[in-house]
């Protein structure tokens, strides 16, 4: 069965001091670079958002990051101004390990959201990762990165829509905390399309 490495996001702008930051997100990365050589396969996703995307709070007058709203016709939470392509935001930690990595870009289309390294919010476009892992015979995945409670939830309820076995890593995860006890809700809700949630040290 062939195993792949899905590193969700691990960006400049979702680390600490970025611009939309999560706690501990710097901490995920040597979790990654210690399990990268386990597989063949490693992917690394990547939000890569035009500055005009209807996610950001400054693209809605009136609004602040953390409100909530609507975008492409779903509820959206208003984020800050957050990986624009092409900036230092956008690109991966200095410390990711890239070598022989297959990158994959969500997020790109300015009229809908896309935590999902898979599919947009709204299920209505691909962003090809999918295809690549069935293509390949790709029959578990192995997952972490950033957020917990956002794009590593969401990318993990498409791998299992997709009937993929899922193991989440969780010491290799931090959330966002909208809302305090959403890192636990998302791993509850993972586990219960039939992810397994594992630490590192169990792989």
């Amino acid at each position: 069965m062939t195993r792949a490495l899905l590193l969700v996001d691990l960006q400049n702008d979702f680390m600490p001091g970025g611009a939309l930051a999560v706690r501990e997100g710097d901490l995920v990365v040597p979790t990654a670079n210690l399990l990268e050589p386990r597989f063949d396969l490693v992917i690394a996703t990547q939000d890569w958002h035009p500055p005009n995307h209807g996610s950001f709070a400054s693209n809605h007058p009136g609004a602040k990051p953390g409100d909530l709203g609507e975008l492409g016709g779903l509820p959206q939470v208003y984020w800050p101004d957050h990986c624009v392509q092409g900036t230092h935001g956008s690109w991966f930690h200095r410390d990711v390990e890239l070598n022989g990595v297959t990158i994959f870009r969500k997020g790109t289309d300015p009229g809908i959201d896309s935590y999902s390294a898979i599919f947009d919010n709204g299920h209505r476009k691909a962003t090809g990762l999918g295809d690549f892992l069935l293509a390949r015979g790709v029959r578990e995945t192995v997952i972490l990165g950033l957020a917990t409670d956002y794009c590593v939830k969401f990318t993990v309820l498409d791998a299992r829509g997709l009937g993929l076995d899922v193991i989440v890593v969780e010491d290799g995860c931090r959330g966002v905390e909208l809302i305090p006890g959403d890192s636990d809700r998302a791993f509850e809700a993972m586990r219960a399309t039939g992810a397994r949630i594992v630490r590192s040290s169990e792989l």
